[in-house]
């Protein structure tokens, strides 16, 4: 997952949601999150991010803005895919992922304009 806490939404704002990646992947293309193509490992999809789609929103914070915190966050699940429907909402996938969470990894980028 990718999230900005600093979004000026009052819940911030989600950027992607991958989910059902395999376990041996150890890297991801720069076109990953592409909407129109997206080149992810067989089995991996993508939820829908708060700009309203299933791709990677990218990094946009208001100009002049403070410097946003960008959180890339990878899950250890105990289960290979989660039981989800075919277009679940985020809250769902986001619920799906704590339930079946192991532990996880984070990696925090700032960016501002």
């Amino acid at each position: 997952t990718v999230y900005d806490p600093d979004a000026p939404t009052g819940s911030g704002w989600w950027h992607w949601i991958v989910y059902d990646l395999p376990a041996s992947t150890q890297q991801l293309p720069a076109d990953a999150g592409k909407a129109s193509a997206p080149q992810l490992p067989t089995g991996a999809r993508m939820g829908p991010n708060d700009y309203g789609s299933a791709s990677f929103g990218g990094a946009c914070p208001p100009p002049g803005d403070k410097p946003h915190r960008y959180i890339f966050t990878l899950h250890a699940l105990d289960v290979e895919q989660l039981a989800l429907p075919a277009k679940p909402s985020a809250a769902l996938i986001g619920y799906m992922i704590k339930a079946h969470s192991l532990g996880e990894a984070r990696l925090e980028a700032l960016y501002s304009r």
